[in-house]
C-alpha cells in the first residue's frame, strides 16, 4: 500500500531538518525526505547538500534587521536543540568583524548601530588593540572591528542538521534516507516518487531542496532562483597549531570599501581527526541554471583561481600560521529576487516551497525552518511579526 502522511518534507537540510522538527510540535503525519551524505562525493551521482561540513560562521550582528531577527532566534535556541538532542554543534568562539576604520567611512559605525538594534554585547575594537587582542592576524592599516564574543562564534552545519533529525524522529517524524524524483499535484493530494521507485502521498508537501529546488520535477512552475557556485578553501594545521588559535573568533574581514570580504572560521576539527582553518569569500559569481550543473559542481573540486585568491588573502592576513597542506570544497548559494528565504505556497495550493538562504541562512535556519513548520499548520505566516514577505517568486 502506498503510504500516506500528512505532510512531507523534501529535503533533509538546514532548513528541511529544522522544518520537520517544529512541525512535528504542531500536528502528526509529517515525514522528510532526504538522502545521506555520500561517502565519496567524487562519485556520486546523486544530489549533494550544503552542509556536509563542520563550520559555519553565526553571530546575531546584521546590518538587515531581517536577518538580525532570523538569526537572533534561531541563536537562541542552540543551547535548546544541544540539550534535547545531546549532539553539540555550537562553538561559541565570538565573532569579529572587521574593515575600513571610522576615519575612512561609516562601515564600524554601521555593525554597531546594527549591534545595538539586535541588542547584541559588542564593542568597537580599534586598530592598535586589534593587533593586542588577536595576534594572530595582520589586518591593513586603518582598520577597526567589532567584537561580539558571546551568541557567537561558528556551528557544525552537519552535527546541526543530525540534532535536528534525531529530535524530528522523537517527536513522530518519519525520516526517510531518500532522493525525492518527482512530486505530482493529483488534485485531492500529492505523490511524491523516490530515487527507490517508492510512491508516497501526502496531504500537501513542502520542498525545501537548497539549491536543488531548481529541479523542475519538484514544483509546479518554474521557481525564480539562482545558484551560484561557491569554492571554499580548508588549511590544515597540527594539533598545537590549533592549541595556540583556541582563543581566535570568527572573522568576518573586508579590508577595502570596494572589494569583496571574506569569513574565516578558526581550527575545528573534521571527523577525519584533522584540524583545519576554513576561509570562503569566493569573488566571482558563477551561476548554475540546472541541476545537472549542480550535480557536477559539487563533484568537482573548485575554481583554481578562487583557491589562489583564497591563499594569498589568508598568508597576508595569517603571516605567521604553520600549515600542513590545503584543499578546496564546493558548495552553492541560492538567492531570491527579494533577497530574503522564500516561504510559501507555488501555484498550486498543496504545494510550498522553503529556499533560498542567500549566502545567511546556515545560523537563521531553525527560525526560517519554524516559519516553514507554521506555513505548514497554518496556511500562512500572517502574525509572524516580520515587516517583509517571504512569498515565493515564480517565473
Amino acid at each position: 500500500m502506498t503510504r500516506h502522511f500528512r505532510t512531507i518534507i523534501i529535503g533533509r537540510g538546514l532548513m528541511g531538518a529544522a522544518a520537520a522538527r517544529h512541525l512535528t510540535g504542531m500536528e502528526e503525519g509529517v515525514a522528510v525526505i532526504g538522502p545521506d551524505e555520500p561517502v565519496d562525493k567524487a562519485s556520486h551521482t546523486g544530489v549533494f547538500a550544503s552542509h556536509y561540513d563542520e563550520g559555519r560562521i553565526t553571530r546575531t550582528i546584521d546590518r538587515n534587521p531581517v536577518w538580525a531577527r532570523l538569526a537572533n532566534r534561531s541563536i537562541a535556541r542552540y543551547r535548546e536543540i544541544e540539550r534535547d538532542s545531546g549532539i553539540d554543534f555550537f562553538g561559541e568562539v565570538g565573532a569579529l568583524i572587521v574593515g575600513p576604520g571610522r576615519s575612512r567611512g561609516r562601515y564600524v559605525e554601521t555593525i554597531m548601530d546594527a549591534a545595538g538594534q539586535c541588542g547584541a554585547a559588542a564593542e568597537i575594537v580599534d586598530g592598535a588593540a586589534l593587533q593586542e587582542q588577536f595576534p594572530y592576524f595582520a589586518f591593513a592599516p586603518k582598520t577597526e572591528g567589532v567584537f561580539e564574543p558571546h551568541r557567537a562564534g561558528y556551528i557544525s552545519p552537519r552535527r546541526l542538521v543530525a540534532a535536528q533529525s534525531l529530535l524530528a524522529r522523537k517527536a513522530g517524524a518519519e525520516v526517510v534516507a531518500a532522493t525525492v524524483t518527482e512530486v505530482s499535484d493529483g488534485g485531492a493530494q500529492v505523490s511524491v516518487t523516490t530515487d527507490a521507485g517508492e510512491t508516497l502521498t501526502a496531504d500537501k508537501v513542502l520542498v525545501a531542496a537548497g539549491g536543488f529546488t531548481i529541479n523542475e520535477k519538484l514544483l509546479p512552475a518554474k521557481i525564480d532562483l539562482t545558484v551560484f557556485a561557491r569554492t571554499i578553501a580548508y588549511f590544515e594545521v597540527d594539533e598545537e597549531e590549533a592549541r595556540s588559535l583556541s582563543a581566535m573568533p570568527s572573522l568576518i574581514y573586508k579590508a577595502e570599501f570596494d572589494e569583496d570580504g571574506i569569513y574565516l572560521l578558526p581550527p575545528i576539527r573534521y571527523p577525519d581527526g584533522r584540524w583545519y582553518i576554513k576561509i570562503g569569500g569566493d569573488p566571482d559569481d558563477v551561476p548554475l541554471s540546472s541541476e545537472a550543473e549542480i550535480r557536477d559542481w559539487f563533484r568537482s573540486t573548485g575554481h583554481n583561481a578562487t583557491r589562489e585568491h583564497l591563499t594569498r588573502i589568508i598568508c597576508d592576513l595569517m603571516p605567521k600560521l604553520k600549515v600542513l597542506q590545503s584543499e578546496t570544497g564546493t558548495c552553492v548559494t541560492s538567492y531570491s529576487p527579494s533577497g530574503y528565504p522564500m516561504i510559501g505556497f507555488s501555484p498550486s495550493p498543496r504545494i510550498a516551497v522553503l529556499t533560498a538562504g542567500c549566502g545567511a541562512a546556515a545560523k537563521s535556519s531553525d527560525e526560517i525552518g519554524r516559519l516553514g513548520a507554521v506555513l505548514m499548520a497554518q496556511g500562512s505566516l500572517a502574525g509572524e511579526g516580520y515587516p517583509v514577505d517571504f512569498a515565493p517568486s515564480f517565473s
